[in-house]
């Protein structure tokens, strides 16, 4: 995935309403920044810190920059959650994850369960349609990259989803996309969220598939890079 424009380099000032960014160009310019993030980006939001921008590709838009990247610790770390499902995308058809290849089509957000969509459909004619579910990651505690950085009722969901979904003879995968390229390993960050780490660890029981991958990330694209061991 290719930013559509060049980044704009700034300085974060805070982030606010969970969607917000204050931020300083080089210039001096103080202007706010859409973040399509609503998790509490533990480590990845502090005052002073380097950012990257994309200006926004419609004039009319309110918020003329949605905040891209941030670096931690020398490292580039991708802050945008609407991009792990083109990333995701891209790479199945490129045959980039080798537990994913073989589908002949992939179809995103399609209906599925209660009031559900699932983030990648893929299919083809000689297997079971396969569920996945991908969620980004960001949060580095250690070495390991950990999910999720915040309560998620809506996380929990898609687990019990993906094994209804195995229940009725369907292959489900829930993938973890870790937009940074500095951890050695995932695991789920029970200590936030002791639920979802439960209903994880019920989930592979039940059949669910857990798969973990970092992603290559530069000021002018992210791309998926190499996979990640889960340690739980």
């Amino acid at each position: 995935m290719r930013f559509h424009a060049p980044l704009i380099h700034a300085t974060l000032i805070k982030r606010y309403k969970r969607f917000m960014a204050d931020v300083t160009l080089d210039d001096g310019q103080v202007v706010t920044a859409h973040l399509a993030n609503s998790g509490a980006m533990l480590g990845t939001a502090e005052p002073g810190m380097e950012v990257w921008l994309s200006p926004a590709a419609n004039p009319k838009r309110k918020l003329q920059y949605s905040w891209e990247l941030v670096r931690v610790d020398g490292h580039l770390v991708g802050v945008n959650t609407s991009h792990p499902n083109a990333i995701a995308a891209e790479a199945i058809a490129a045959g980039a994850i080798a537990e994913l290849t073989g589908y002949e089509t992939i179809r995103r957000e399609v209906k599925y369960g209660v009031n559900s969509r699932i983030d990648l459909l893929l299919e083809a004619a000689d297997r079971p349609p396969c569920y996945v579910e991908v969620k980004n990651v960001h949060l580095k505690r250690g070495d390991d990259a950990e999910f999720p950085d915040a309560v998620t009722v809506r996380g929990t969901k898609h687990l019990q989803e993906l094994r209804a979904m195995v229940a009725q003879g369907c292959r489900a995968v829930m993938l973890y996309l870790v937009q940074r390229g500095d951890c050695i390993a995932f695991r789920t960050a029970g200590d936030i969220d002791p639920t979802y780490a439960a209903g994880l660890r019920a989930a592979i029981g039940d059949g669910v598939e857990a798969i973990c991958y970092t992603c290559h990330i530069s000021l002018d694209g992210i791309s998926l890079d190499a996979p990640l061991p889960i340690k739980n």
